[in-house]
């Protein structure tokens, strides 16, 4: 299979940029269910990054007494049940809290999010979910997660070999699930069916944690962004993922210049990065 490269180029074109005509609403709404009484700042860090992507409107669905948290960061956002162009679920979510399938399906949130039948990101928690919506569908484990996943479907595989062929493994569980897959490591790959993308390969200082909270973020406001494109073609969903993929390590790049960064610190760069690559 052909690997794709990805690039600056190729990301603008999946940077939605607002016209005249455009109001919030026609700019890309995403609905979140992120972070947990256990993880609570992921709410914070995934509706953050959201925001500072470029998206019209967030809904942010507190599962947890959440919205008082991300309110006083995120003003802007909604905190009542509305419509929304794209999902993304279960950042900040612990897998075992919702690993019973039926679990998930009895929550007032994710029962909104199957009747809402729009591109979808499955992240951490969430990942559960990969083959089981009617959604275009993205999930976004690391190493260790789809591992964790595919042994449940009946794949044997550990996180060492996954990590030592990513790209192959990334081809597989995009298969084997039905979903799009974003493979999250030092080089990052981003597969679809007969489509492989390859992400240049990840300044170290991305290992942090809320690194993975931010991506999200950033994902799932592309995704809201370029739904119709999505909706049109869902290799398109592969496309938007890596341009989120190229924008969070930019803007790590911008907040690290070579020394510590936190996921606080990275979403401040997110509109820069996205600045350079529109140039």
């Amino acid at each position: 299979m052909k690997i794709q490269k990805w690039t600056a180029k190729e990301s603008k074109k999946h940077i939605i940029t607002p016209s005249d005509l455009d109001h919030k609403y026609s700019r890309g709404s995403l609905g979140a269910i992120t972070g947990s009484a256990q993880y609570p700042g992921a709410a914070v860090l995934t509706s953050k990054a959201a925001v500072a992507t470029g998206l019209g409107v967030l809904r942010f669905h507190s599962s947890s007494g959440l919205a008082h948290l991300v309110l006083h960061s995120v003003p802007e956002a909604l905190v009542q049940p509305g419509k929304v162009d794209a999902w993304l679920a279960g950042s900040g979510v612990s897998d075992k809290k919702y690993s019973d399938f039926t679990t998930w399906l009895r929550h007032r949130w994710f029962q909104l999010m199957k009747a809402q039948n729009v591109p979808t990101v499955l992240d951490a928690g969430a990942l559960n979910w990969a083959g089981k919506l009617s959604q275009p569908t993205l999930i976004t484990p690391h190493a260790g997660e789809l591992a964790k996943l595919l042994m449940k479907r009946g794949v044997a595989v550990s996180s060492e070999a996954i990590e030592a062929d990513p790209s192959k493994w990334a081809v597989l569980a995009s298969q084997k699930l039905g979903v799009t897959v974003l493979l999250k490591g030092s080089t990052t790959y981003v597969a679809a069916d007969d489509l492989l993308i390859e992400l240049p390969k990840a300044t170290p200082w991305l290992a942090t944690a809320g690194s993975g909270d931010v991506l999200a973020g950033i994902i799932g406001a592309l995704v809201a962004t370029n739904y119709i494109e999505i909706l049109n073609d869902e290799k398109n969903l592969a496309r938007v993922a890596a341009t989120g993929a190229f924008i969070h390590n930019n803007a790590a790049l911008l907040a690290s210049v070579g020394s510590p960064i936190s996921a606080t610190s990275m979403i401040e760069f997110i509109p820069e990065a996205i600045k350079k690559i529109l140039k």
